[in-house]
């Protein structure tokens, strides 16, 4: 039974290879749309008539066989501000966030910015508890199959699109444990959706995709009590919106 197993791998690597690496290097380009008014406490209403409803950035995934780098569009350093009633400050600033993921190692890196500064998060790949849907759609001229998860936690539905005829383990941010790369996503029924603007096949250049390396490293647990702590600090005046 082995060696049938053994030979039917072999079988299946020989004809996926020619169209794989035929698709192995490129990079896509993301919308990410938010809707900014939806979770505002009752306490924050007012807020409305002070900023915009949706927050729209652009993101780009560089992708070749075993890696990938998704980070913003070095063009997205649009930080708005507004001023409220009572000297209060509102601030949308677009973190400088990056996630690596090398499939081969079994390895992710994530950087994220936060209160002006990085930190690096070590963690190895995880899968989601993806479940699928009979549901498609063409996205960039790509067919794509439905697949949704909810959050135990929070009770929040993820729902993606990923197309089989570019390579697995692929996608935007965490969004990367499907058979195929993920060209959608839509959080919690439209309170943010990333969907997919362009893509390209084509090689890489020298600095397209290199690992993040500078920042504090920490563990997840570490950077989730600090944003938590950092909130416990945020009064009635100054506070930061991020997406």
């Amino acid at each position: 039974m082995k060696s049938i197993l053994t030979i039917l791998g072999a079988w299946m690597l020989v004809i996926v290879s020619p169209f794989a690496s035929a698709q192995s290097q490129g990079a896509i380009t993301f919308e990410t749309k938010i809707n900014m008014h939806r979770n505002l406490p009752q306490e924050r209403e007012a807020m409305k008539d002070r900023i915009p409803e949706f927050r729209t950035t652009r993101q780009i995934l560089t992708f070749n066989d075993t890696e990938s780098l998704y980070k913003p569009l070095i063009d997205e350093q649009d930080d708005m501000a507004a001023a409220g009633n009572g000297g209060q400050m509102v601030i949308m600033r677009t973190p400088q966030n990056q996630t690596y993921l090398n499939t081969a190692e079994a390895k992710k890196v994530s950087l994220r910015e936060f209160m002006g500064k990085n930190y690096l998060i070590h963690d190895s790949l995880t899968i989601l508890p993806w479940k699928f849907g009979n549901g498609t759609k063409v996205i960039q001229g790509y067919t794509c199959r439905q697949a949704f998860y909810t959050d135990e936690k929070t009770n929040k539905t993820t729902v993606a699109w990923y197309t089989d005829q570019l390579r697995p383990s692929l996608g935007p941010d965490n969004y990367n444990s499907l058979p195929g790369a993920v060209l959608e996503v839509d959080f919690d029924n439209g309170l943010r959706i990333t969907k997919a603007t362009k893509v390209e096949l084509r090689n890489l250049k020298k600095n397209d995709l290199v690992q993040p390396a500078k920042g504090e490293k920490v563990t997840e647990k570490e950077y989730q009590e600090l944003i938590a702590e950092q909130m416990k600090k945020m009064g009635n005046g100054n506070f930061i919106i991020r997406n």
